[in-house]
């Protein structure tokens, strides 16, 4: 990474081997920066350094210009959660700018060039005894720079500010090689979080205050009015987690009045080195420690001869990160000035010694040994002196005589030992206290995702291997051999066999009940077809009409575009309409839309009128209100309308008025019969488009309007379905489009909406029936309509993820907050709408689907919340570590899109909502 210390002491060794022995000739008579002097001159007869000369400048000048504008207060506003390909260029790190010429070289992959052509010109640059001009340590320093110049540094912008971060498959590689190395503790064995800490950033504070607070703490640590400092120390070394690198900070302690201070601040914190980054900022300042020495009772001294190290121990027994000194003596020197600032009031016992010459030095002690070894030594007249040292800070009383003495000096460990005991119980009560105020917590949120009865997977018998053909035969013998509720629950720990999809699905789905005779199914198959092939002849009749509208509508506008003659606002108003309402949910990536610019036919059923009319030529009530975002970009909008604004709602009226029949079983006798009636006896009559506006009723007139919409909508999106599968021959198409008209035409007041040929498209794989095709899509739709933008589904999903994430994986939603705050959850827009059709292969469609379809009578209606966490919790590691934005995250999704492992991605999801569960019932 780009702000990794180890990055830096590369680029200091590197300029340090270019800066040795450089002649005064090359490196500038009046110039401070040799570095920059010397990539100066060799650019002029050297392209490649002369390009990165350029470069160069043009950071520098972006810099300037950066920080013009933050002086002048013209911060740039940017919405919260907008795209991040528009980001201005962040300032450069004082660092940065000081290794600018080495580091823009090694980002341009060029430097280890522009060193082999130094090595190669080194007699016009350096002296005789310079390294780059040693004819063997010059090519070595060429060589090694190979290596660095081929790897890609994450989180850096190119001058055109578009990210450089590596694929998706190029991070889950890397998790895969670093994660076999290191222990990961499973999901499921994780307690939820007793709360969530939030850490300071710039949506907190103000980045005045911050910058002020920063300031404040930093002049804290020299020496002013208010207190002493007694003691400094750079580069003293803490660990301040398990399973983190040693940090390097300024040890300081000040005395103000009676009270001593102990701080360590990271070095980060004092140099610049992080720029205006607040969230590394932030982060580093946890580090930081401020240690009272009030609070201190012991102190533990490790190896002084070798640098030494220090560790606190408070009046509550808690240990401070340890404090590692560099050798030389160092940590006696803090002890020194310790024990001096200690007094008159307190001291350390026992006490450091006074040696002429030396100063202080530590007392030399005994070990502690047996009596025997005792023995021996003082026979052999040897003696060991420890290496380890405890000293206790004791404040003791002024007037005490040799009767009170024992008493006085004990008085302290019990009181130590008292408020151990109740520093120890009353953490245990809060902490308990404060874990059941979040189980409650818990409860209210999630109570309503999950069945809180739990279904194990091991009884009655083992579940593992699903439903098997074996199985399924047996069930099918004898209804009794199988409960309803054991079927699905082998299909929810297991899947169904391939070979009986297509026998099991329409029990999933509803289109069959569990437990009926084959006589029964003959029966309901008998009546999905008589009312398949009736609602087929309605919409068919009505679509007779509908090109022979469109036909006629055609030729009158060519007509009177010819003759120069004006259209009738009516028919621009149809015309324009079907041309320019886009019902599209997603963007077609695979062609381009040219609907609307074809050239008319007379086989043509889509007019079109773009090209001939613009939107902004129309009188402005006559311009389209609706438009329609792509919520592939991880952007649903409310925009997102389905087919009709307000001619559906006329039709819904219209449909639902007691004289025109009663329900969708009904519909022959209603509006739409009426409608198809009407149709097939105009196209006998043949007559003109004149003539049906005259003999058809407004209502009609707008259905017939409608149903073209969704007619050229559905062809659009039929012939461009999933076209590269096998099975979707034209005949097969044809029967897609067939289904899909007879839904669309029973549920005209919702319309066409894309992405509905992709809910059905598996069926039609798997079911190979028209008629069962159509009944089972029904059902699905039964549910799925509710994602769509006229239902009001996908908002809860939002919702729903946002608490399960933030309880469940309390780390994740705050890198999530920090990031731009993604916590919409946007990037599964498409996830929720298409059951994740389009993230898997077709095989791994069907496994899902069908636990989906058998959740919500085992484990929870809500699986897709589930699924989609699992999806998350599989690239966690790979999320947390590039510290991903929203872009980010988008773009590794959208690269990742079937190429996941499906089974155990189900895996997790189903650990997920068991752990729910347990939280339900508190085990």
């Amino acid at each position: 990474h780009s702000s990794y210390s180890k990055y830096y002491a590369i680029l200091s060794a590197i300029e340090a081997c270019l800066g040795h022995l450089l002649k005064r000739r090359a490196a500038g008579f009046l110039r401070s920066d040799k570095i920059a002097a010397l990539f100066t001159k060799i650019g002029k007869v050297y392209d490649t350094a002369g390009e990165v000369c350029r470069k160069v400048q043009e950071q520098l000048q972006q810099q300037a210009d950066l920080t013009r504008t933050q002086s002048m207060g013209h911060e740039p506003l940017r919405r919260q959660g907008s795209s991040t390909t528009s980001r201005p260029p962040q300032p450069l790190s004082a660092q940065a700018i000081k290794h600018i010429w080495v580091r823009t070289a090694l980002f341009e992959k060029v430097l280890d060039k522009i060193v082999q052509y130094i090595v190669d010109n080194s007699s016009k640059y350096y002296e005789r005894e310079a390294l780059m001009h040693d004819s063997v340590f010059g090519p070595i320093l060429a060589a090694l720079l190979v290596g660095p110049c081929a790897l890609e540094y994450t989180k850096l912008k190119t001058s055109d500010h578009l990210w450089t971060d590596p694929s998706a498959n190029e991070l889950v590689q890397r998790h895969r090689i670093h994660g076999a190395h290191r222990s990961q503790d499973t999901i499921a064995g994780r307690r939820p979080a007793l709360g969530i800490r939030k850490r300071q950033s710039s949506g907190s504070m103000s980045e005045d205050r911050f910058a002020a607070s920063a300031r404040e703490y930093v002049e804290s640590l020299h020496q002013n009015s208010r207190t002493h400092l007694l003691y400094g120390k750079n580069n003293v070394l803490v660990q301040p987690k398990k399973d983190m690198e040693v940090l390097q900070g300024y040890l300081s302690l000040h005395q103000a009045g009676d009270n001593l201070t102990l701080k360590w601040t990271p070095n980060q914190l004092i140099n610049g080195t992080l720029g205006e980054c607040d969230l590394e900022k932030s982060i580093y300042w946890d580090y930081a420690l401020t240690v009272p020495l009030r609070q201190i009772v012991c102190i533990h001294c490790h190896h002084p001869d070798c640098g030494g190290t220090l560790v606190l121990v408070s009046q509550d027994g808690i240990q401070r990160p340890p404090l590692h000194f560099p050798p030389g003596g160092h940590l006696l020197a803090f002890l020194s000035c310790l024990e001096t600032g200690l007094l008159p009031r307190g001291q350390l016992e026992p006490p450091l010694w006074s040696q002429k010459g030396k100063g202080k030095v530590f007392p030399k002690l005994r070990k502690r040994s047996s009596a025997a070894r005792l023995i021996d030594q003082d026979s052999n007249g040897e003696e060991q002196t420890a290496a380890d040292y405890v000293f206790r800070i004791v404040y003791p009383g002024y007037h005490y005589d040799a009767t009170t003495f024992f008493f006085l000096t004990s008085i302290p460990l019990k009181m130590l030992c008292q408020n151990m005991k109740r520093q120890i119980v009353s953490r245990a009560f809060y902490g308990w206290l404060a874990y059941c105020r979040h189980l409650s917590t818990v409860r209210t949120h999630l109570s309503a995702l999950v069945n809180h009865n739990i279904v194990p997977p091991d009884r009655p018998c083992e579940a593992s291997g699903g439903l098997s053909k074996e199985v399924w035969s047996k069930y099918q013998k004898d209804c009794k051999n199988y409960k309803e509720l054991e079927l699905l629950r082998l299909v929810y720990y297991g899947g169904v066999q391939h070979d009986i999809r297509k026998e099991v699905w329409p029990f999933l789905l509803g289109h069959y009940k569990f437990g009926i005779g084959k006589k029964d199914m003959g029966q309901i198959d008998a009546k999905i077809s008589e009312r398949y092939q009736k609602v087929m002849r309605e919409w068919k009749a009505c679509e007779v009409i509908v090109k022979q509208r469109e036909k006629e509508m055609q030729s009158a506008i060519f007509a009177k575009l010819s003759s120069g003659s004006s259209i009738d606002s009516h028919v621009l108003r149809l015309v324009h309409r079907d041309s320019t309402l886009s019902n599209e949910v997603f963007m077609s990536v695979d062609e381009p839309d040219t609907g609307s610019q074809e050239t008319p036919s007379a086989e043509d059923s889509t007019p079109t009128m773009t090209t001939l009319v613009p939107t902004a030529a129309l009188p402005p009530e006559e311009r389209p209100l609706v438009e329609f975002d792509s919520p592939d970009s991880g952007l649903p909008s409310s925009r997102n309308y389905s087919v009709t604004s307000a001619h559906s709602q006329i039709l819904f009226e219209h449909r639902r008025r007691p004289e025109h029949g009663g329900g969708r079983g009904g519909r022959g006798g209603g509006q739409d019969s009426r409608c198809a009636g009407g149709a097939s006896g105009l196209s006998d009559r043949g007559q003109s488009l004149t003539d049906v506006d005259n003999n058809v009723s407004f209502e009609q007139i707008e259905l017939l309007d409608i149903v073209a919409l969704n007619l050229h909508r559905i062809d659009k999106d039929v012939q461009r379905c999933d076209r590269n599968y096998y099975y979707f021959t034209a005949a097969n198409l044809e029967k897609l489009r067939n289904i899909m008209c007879s839904y669309v035409w029973e549920h005209l007041e919702v319309g066409y909406v894309q992405g509905m040929c992709d809910l059905l498209a598996p069926l039609m794989v798997i079911l190979d029936d028209e008629c069962l095709a159509y009944s089972c899509f029904t059902q699905l739709m039964k549910r799925m309509s509710q994602n769509f933008p006229n239902g009001g589904a996908m908002d809860t999903h939002f919702a729903n993820m946002r608490s399960l994430i933030q309880i469940l994986d309390s780390e994740l939603f705050e890198l999530m907050q920090q990031n731009g705050d993604y916590t919409h959850f946007y990037f599964c827009y498409r996830w929720f709408l298409l059951d994740f059709k389009r993230e898997l292969l077709y095989e791994d469609v069907f496994a899902v689907w069908e636990v989906i379809w058998v959740a919500p009578r085992i484990s929870s209606r809500h699986f897709v919340l589930f699924l989609a966490l699992a999806l998350v919790t599989v690239y966690r590691e790979i999320i947390m570590d590039n510290n991903m934005d929203f872009t980010d995250i988008i773009k590794f999704f959208n690269e990742m899109a079937e190429r996941h492992d499906v089974q155990h991605i189900l895996k997790i999801a189903r650990e997920l909502v068991h752990r729910v569960q347990s939280l339900m019932d508190n085990k």
